[in-house]
């Protein structure tokens, strides 16, 4: 691999295109190189693929990502003034950085021309959408998705929560919703120091792996409303928790061969995926 270009250290961009965070957005920027480059080589192999990153701000992982040889760099950036910023990165890496400047919330991947398999979204994810961009991601269908892993950065209490196990004080709705067809796994976290300016909490980096085999395609919605459900009352018992779904709990719990006096921190991944196929079997046995 040929070295980097030349580049002005990030701080001297920031200072440059007048980039200080913006609280409202969520922005904390990663300007430790050594870091930036642990993340884009823990995501693998890039060298056949075109990356999707939310949120590079003055572009210290997007250059990372070039300089592990990905093949193309698509950036969703919503802050306009990290656009000028962004486009020395892109001239210093010829035809390989597209840079949209765009809400990565509500944006379509599928319109996105140059997004080209195999695809891989790694990304220091503003924090304010961070678990909304996840769940969006994880629920898309048909699956396997269009993407074939996700390395993402995240607060770390939510981290936590996304590779937490039945039993857990912090498991679930988000740890069901992030394992009932991937495997997530938290590969290191990071000080809140290494930011600019630091949070208030420390970061972790989590690997998410879809799962292709042996997953029922147009179950997400049950599932969603399963999880909403149960979670939503979590310290009462499965068989009145449930009853918000507006049919007989006792029924679903039932089918699913799951105790009713049981909790919904109690209850496995897998199980939830019973719950949430009984509960769709039987809204559409009324319809």
């Amino acid at each position: 691999m040929s070295l980097p270009p030349r580049l002005p250290p990030l701080r001297d961009v920031i200072a440059a295109f007048d980039l200080k965070a913006i609280k409202g957005l969520g922005q904390h920027f990663l300007l430790d190189l050594n870091l930036t480059d642990k993340i884009a080589r823990s995501a693998g192999d890039l060298s056949q693929t075109t990356v999707l990153e939310i949120g590079p701000g003055p572009g210290g992982l997007t250059r990372a990502l070039l300089d592990q040889g990905a093949r193309r760099v698509i950036a969703i950036e919503k802050d306009r003034r990290c656009i000028a910023a962004l486009a020395q990165v892109s001239k210093a890496y010829p035809g390989r950085l597209i840079v949209r400047e765009e809400d990565a919330l509500p944006l379509i991947e599928a319109d996105i021309d140059e997004l080209s398999s195999p695809i891989k979204i790694i990304a220091n994810l503003p924090y304010k959408i961070s678990t909304a961009l996840l769940v969006k991601w994880l629920n898309v269908d048909p699956w396997p998705p269009w993407y074939e892993g996700m390395t993402l950065m995240f607060q770390k209490e939510v981290a936590d929560r996304i590779v937490a196990q039945p039993g857990s004080k912090v498991y679930g709705r988000l740890s069901v919703l992030s394992q009932w067809r991937a495997h997530a796994t938290r590969l290191f976290d990071i000080p809140a120091r290494a930011f600019t300016p630091p949070p208030k909490v420390e970061s972790s980096l989590v690997h998410i792996a879809p799962i292709s085999v042996g997953v029922k395609t147009d179950l997400s919605p049950a599932l969603q409303q399963v999880t909403a459900a149960a979670f939503g009352q979590r310290r009462k018992m499965l068989r009145s928790s449930l009853r918000s779904l507006g049919c007989d709990p006792l029924k679903i719990l039932e089918r699913s061969g799951i105790d009713p006096t049981n909790r919904a921190e109690q209850i496995s991944v897998s199980d939830f995926k019973k719950l949430a196929l009984a509960y769709q079997d039987m809204f559409e046995t009324n319809l």
